[in-house]
């Protein structure tokens, strides 16, 4: 199987741990389910699953401390169903009643370099195709949304990998980290982690599912 690659930049990202129930904490580095969302955005298809097999870091771990004012709830389903029956209803939510501020500690000047390859969900298809595709839309800066760091009001640029930055030639354990949510039961995913290692700035991704990926 062909593996496919690219660079991101962005000011700033932010990869929540979960363990975080209230402030935004980041993770050091990108995770596998943040990287494989960005190949998703340059080419969906629901014939394909993108994995995530490398994750290079070409810029120093640099963090910044912000806060920002962030909204305490979401417009309820039954309200919108109920305007959509009755083609009239309140849908809006008034900031000032409804405004929390947070702090969070996020990453800053990331910029890194991700491999990955997908897999046929249907065995007849062309993986030519579809490689095709992905590298026709890469080439061209074509995405179906902006690709963004872990929180979508931070976007990041894309281009095709050339290789030429080193990574920051960096080593140590990050410790559990997310590796992407389980969807075999659509109704209650279920997250899956494993235990990350950066080697000078290299982090090598476990296969989804090998006896490393536990969750």
């Amino acid at each position: 199987m062909k593996t496919h690659s690219l660079e991101v930049r962005g000011d700033f990202a932010c990869f929540t741990r979960p363990e975080m129930k209230v402030e935004r904490v980041s993770y050091d580095v990108i995770t596998p389910s943040a990287a494989r969302a960005i190949f998703d955005a340059i080419l969906w298809k629901p014939e394909i699953a993108w994995r995530v097999t490398r994750i290079e870091v070409l810029s120093p771990v640099r963090w910044i401390n912000l806060r920002r004012n962030e909204l305490g709830g979401v417009i309820s389903e039954r309200n919108v169903k109920t305007a959509i029956k009755n083609g009239t209803g309140r849908l809006g939510t008034y900031i000032e009643d409804d405004r929390q501020q947070r702090a969070g500690l996020f990453l800053r000047d990331v910029h890194y370099r991700l491999h990955a390859h997908f897999d046929l969900k249907e065995k007849n298809e062309s993986p030519a195709k579809y490689s095709e595709m992905f590298e026709r839309r890469l080439r061209k800066g074509q995405c179906f949304n902006q690709p963004y760091l872990g929180c979508r009001e931070f976007s990041c640029d894309f281009r095709p990998a050339d290789n030429t930055a080193t990574t920051i030639g960096e080593t140590r354990d990050l410790g559990w980290m997310l590796y992407d949510l389980d969807y075999s039961n659509p109704k209650s995913p279920n997250p899956r982690f494993f235990q990350a290692r950066m080697e000078n700035g290299v982090i090598d991704v476990p296969e989804w599912d090998s006896e490393e990926v536990r969750g």
